[in-house]
């Protein structure tokens, strides 16, 4: 039964009108603009890890806890460049394939650029969830903290 529904769905075919593809070209356009905006904020990223390195090489050495953080930055400013390398790739990979699937009407194209915007919710949604659990989680600190100092 399951490969009988499968194979229904492997044949279904949907055809999109020309405001359709007006529309997803448009939405092509516009995340390509806004994955070009997060390659070059990756790149300040970047530069800012490099800045970092030298700004914090020419501090003195100093006790405490200024001192051990001190190398870290660079690293975490790496870290989130790294970090926000994916999600721009998947939108540029959507948008790229969107648009040449749009005008030679090519649907491997098309699931190829679906495919890669899932990639980038999907990316999206797992990030939110561990920024939302990261906010729960300091605000129990938080409580469990100032319950300690009473």
């Amino acid at each position: 039964m399951e490969n009988e529904n499968q194979s229904q769905f492997d044949s279904f075919e949907l055809h999109l009108n020309q405001t359709a593809l007006d529309y997803l070209r448009e939405s092509a356009k516009w995340s390509m603009f806004l994955a070009i905006l997060g390659f070059v904020g990756v790149g300040f990223l970047a530069l800012m890890a490099i800045i970092m390195t030298s700004v914090m090489s020419a501090m003195p050495d100093t006790p405490g806890p200024f001192g051990a953080v001190k190398g870290i930055i660079s690293i975490f400013y790496l870290v989130i460049a790294l970090v926000y390398l994916f999600p721009v790739y998947y939108l540029y990979r959507y948008a790229s394939n969107a648009k040449k699937a749009t005008y030679a009407k090519d649907s491997a194209l098309l699931t190829d650029a679906f495919g890669a915007l899932k990639s980038h919710h999907k990316f999206l949604g797992i990030a939110a969830i561990i920024i939302i659990s990261l906010y729960i989680l300091a605000a129990i600190v938080m409580v469990i903290g100032f319950s300690a100092m009473r």
